[in-house]
């Protein structure tokens, strides 16, 4: 049982995604100034945590583009998410006990595809996703629910033959943690209630990151 003071830490909220960010990035210090280091954010929500990060490590960001996709009729409920380099994850547990249909998977695959294109010519435009072959990859973002679009996020990473994948984000549950040391080299977590409800149950404000917000953030990181 957590002792009064380790459960006010541990379900005392967040004010913003910045103060998660500057909270995160204390945890990541021994990775400040290192040259083989590239922290990547799921956009959008995990762009303001992870410029935090990387403005207070001094190693560059970028992100790691990826959608959910969610039930059609529950849209914040995963079904799946897909990634760039045509990663594909699916949540099968979901669609058998909610009986979603091929068709209705393959719609909405083909709809996140569009928004996934539309956000790499947008945030990206001409300039090329940096190499992490040999690199240390720290991947953020704001919490993790489902876990289904961190999992299509890291697949996409492991493609790039980076030398070592650390997930680092503000909120998860213990179970997602432990689940997700399978598949990288390490998880840093600063919050692991037993469920997790929503990630904006965790934000003082959870207001919506905006696309022109993303482009402002990665300006200044590159500007660095």
């Amino acid at each position: 049982m957590l002792q009064a003071k380790e459960a006010s830490v541990v379900t005392a909220k967040f004010r913003n995604r910045i103060e998660a960010g500057q909270m995160l990035a204390s945890m990541l210090a021994i990775y400040a100034n290192r040259s083989d280091v590239t922290i990547l954010a799921l956009p959008r929500g995990g762009v303001p945590v992870a410029f935090e990060v990387a403005i207070a490590l001094q190693v560059p960001m970028d992100v790691c583009l990826v959608r959910k996709i969610g039930v059609p009729e529950h849209k914040e409920l995963a079904m799946g998410a897909i990634a760039m380099h045509d990663v594909l994850v699916i949540n099968h547990s979901i669609v058998e006990k909610l009986n979603i249909s091929r068709d209705k998977i393959d719609r909405a695959i083909a709809t996140e595809k569009q928004e996934l294109a539309r956000r790499d010519r947008l945030y990206r435009g001409e300039r090329p996703f940096p190499s992490l072959c040999d690199r240390t990859v720290i991947l953020i973002d704001d919490g993790i629910a489902t876990g289904a679009t961190i999992r299509a996020a890291i697949s996409a990473i492991r493609q790039c033959k980076s030398a070592e994948v650390i997930v680092a984000v503000p909120v998860a549950t213990e179970s997602t943690c432990i689940e997700l040391l399978s598949l990288v080299d390490k998880v840093i977590c600063l919050k692991k209630p037993e469920s997790l409800h929503s990630i904006s149950h965790w934000y003082e404000d959870f207001s919506q990151t905006t696309d022109a917000e993303v482009n402002e953030l990665l300006a200044k990181s590159l500007a660095q």
